[in-house]
């Protein structure tokens, strides 16, 4: 799972000394040829545009000196991507949003030199683009918030500038309702709890993350779970999330001793509870096999439309994959405990 909250900074500048009063809707408007005026009120209303650190509205007038930032919850993009015919599925999309249900193993956003074969490649063929794209063109659509490459389930894409900045605002507030099912390792403790630790990079590997030991600073992180169904050695949850951080529900799960079954980043591709007879181990094996990931799906997704200002919500059914992978560890119980009581 890969929910950004942080800030990002698209625009910085000092005014002039000789700048005279002026709205600064105007003046950024000025200063940002390729950005609208209502977009620059949009990030405003939003609190997204900051003067000497503090929140500004449409109508303040910029002062010489005044150090201004334009900080949203969603990475510039300044890149160049190719338009691609890659099958989507469409949950839900009208004029302004966009739901998809994404596959396990569909890269989200383009990075490190990887410019094909994302959902973003096909959003852009999805919208009408072909060839060459620019991907700052807001006809583009805007992903508000991201799941990880192996993990399946739902995304909202922004297809309106209002859109953009209510939905990305939403994320940002932790007001979106987001539910994943997962299957972890071990027989949990308890049907619910909470696990809240604060999430950093991990010192020595930076594809990872962990909860913070006390006195190193990380990301405020709240993860919620509830127990759907116990097979013995692994368990099937339901983790709602309060914020969302990079690889949260992995770490959180990890954490309190519960990997996710598949998880190759959080030890979670061996066995970690279970007997030591090969027939077992040989079971395991053929899971990994069906299921090369860690068993993660974003199953639903409230939020207020943005333009309707109505609560949506969507569901994505489990993946193949992870059903397979249910259905072998219930015949798996069943047998065992049919061993056990004869």
């Amino acid at each position: 799972m890969r929910d950004e909250q942080e800030l990002f900074e698209h625009f910085h500048i000092v005014v002039d000394k000789g700048q005279s009063p002026l709205r600064i809707d105007r003046f950024l408007t000025s200063k940002l040829e390729a950005i609208s005026r209502n977009r620059i009120q949009l990030a405003a209303e939003s609190e997204y545009i900051l003067v000497n650190g503090t929140p500004a509205k449409s109508n303040y007038k910029v002062k010489p000196l005044d150090d201004i930032r334009i900080m949203l919850p969603f990475e510039k993009r300044e890149f160049r991507l190719i338009a691609e015919d890659i099958p989507l599925d469409i949950v839900y999309e009208d004029q302004d949003i966009l739901v998809v249900n994404k596959p396990a193993g569909l890269t989200v956003h383009p990075g490190h030199g990887n410019y094909t074969g994302t959902l973003l490649n096909g959003l852009a063929w999805h919208f009408g683009e072909r060839g060459t794209v620019k991907t700052d063109d807001s006809r583009m659509g805007v992903l508000v918030h991201r799941i990880d490459k192996d993990t399946s389930g739902l995304l909202v894409v922004a297809r309106s500038e209002v859109a953009q900045f209510r939905l990305a605002k939403q994320f940002f507030d932790h007001s979106a309702d987001r539910l994943y099912v997962a299957l972890v390792w071990g027989d949990m403790e308890s049907d619910q709890g909470t696990v809240t630790g604060d999430i950093a990079r991990h010192p020595s590997d930076r594809l990872r993350f962990r909860v913070c030991p006390d006195g190193v600073n990380g990301k405020h992180a709240v993860t919620h779970y509830r127990v759907l169904e116990r097979f013995g050695y692994v368990t099937l949850v339901e983790c709602r999330l309060e914020t969302g951080r990079t690889h949260q529900i992995r770490v959180h799960m990890e954490h309190i001793g519960h990997p996710l079954f598949g998880d190759v980043r959080y030890g979670g591709d061996r066995i970690r509870k279970g007997t030591l007879y090969s027939k077992y181990k040989q079971f395991i094996d053929n899971c990994f096999e069906i299921l090369p990931r860690q068993a993660l799906h974003a199953a639903t997704l409230g939020f207020i439309h943005p333009a309707t200002g109505e609560k949506v919500h969507f569901q994505a059914p489990l993946p193949d994959d992870m059903k397979q992978v249910l259905d072998k560890w219930r015949r798996y119980s069943i047998s065992s405990q049919s061993f056990e009581d004869s």
